[in-house]
């Protein structure tokens, strides 16, 4: 694996433009309320115990005739008095906003022609067949982290038809058989485990936000968790 540390000063579009590829996986990690309480409760996952740097995964589809390059994915968007929720296309520049998204990554792994397009494929079928974002899920994913027995069976709160945004890129590459994490069940899989993925691959990181404070203990972590304020 090859990861690849780009400095903060270039912005996010200059980072996106540089790095897209067709059906390459991207994380992001942002500052609105509900990607900063998944970021926190991925602590888990992390190396340091620490928040995870991401709460959001997509997949980069490919440049349209209005020269935007266009991103797939699972997501909850409420903006511009209008409710989507599930799977949707939406332009790249989504993600230029250096406040509102902080962190970027984007995951090369080197595939051939044909795989791009098997992979890309299934995500336009999960488009066209309206799959819906799931938060029962991904509270299901989130409970799951507290034992690893649990990861590799189903999600305790799956649901017919629904995929988070994780998940759901997971899903488009089991259409090539590709485990993007080796025994983790496909609708347990978060951003963090995208971002450590031990298939070959390289890795491209614009991170403005670190995680900040010591290392604390599991317990008191939850004990954290339970009584402060999401941050």
């Amino acid at each position: 694996m090859k990861h690849i540390v780009i400095g903060p000063e270039i912005s996010n579009r200059e980072f996106l433009e540089t790095y897209v590829g067709s059906a390459r996986v991207g994380l992001c990690g942002g500052t609105e309320f509900i990607n900063r309480a998944i970021r926190k409760l991925q602590w888990q996952v992390t190396a340091d115990g620490r928040r995870s740097p991401w709460s959001h995964a997509f997949m980069f589809s490919e440049r349209r005739s209005d020269g935007e390059f266009w991103v797939l994915e699972s997501d909850l968007d409420f903006r511009h008095k209008q409710i989507r929720l599930g799977v949707q296309e939406n332009r790249m520049s989504k993600y230029y906003d250096e406040a509102e998204y902080p962190n970027l990554a984007v995951i090369d792994f080197g595939l051939t022609p044909e795989q791009t397009k098997a992979v890309l494929t299934e995500g336009l079928n999960l488009l066209s067949g309206l799959s819906t974002y799931s938060l029962a899920e991904l509270l299901g994913t989130l409970m799951s982290l507290s034992n690893t027995s649990l990861r590799s069976k189903e999600n305790l709160l799956a649901r017919e038809g629904a995929l988070y945004c994780s998940a759901m890129v997971q899903h488009c590459f089991d259409a090539i058989n590709f485990d993007l994490k080796p025994n983790v069940e496909t609708k347990n899989i978060t951003p963090h485990d995208l971002f450590r993925t031990p298939q070959p691959h390289t890795a491209y990181h614009l991170i403005r936000e670190q995680p900040k404070g010591p290392r604390k203990s599991v317990g008191q972590r939850i004990i954290d968790l339970a009584n402060t304020e999401i941050m």
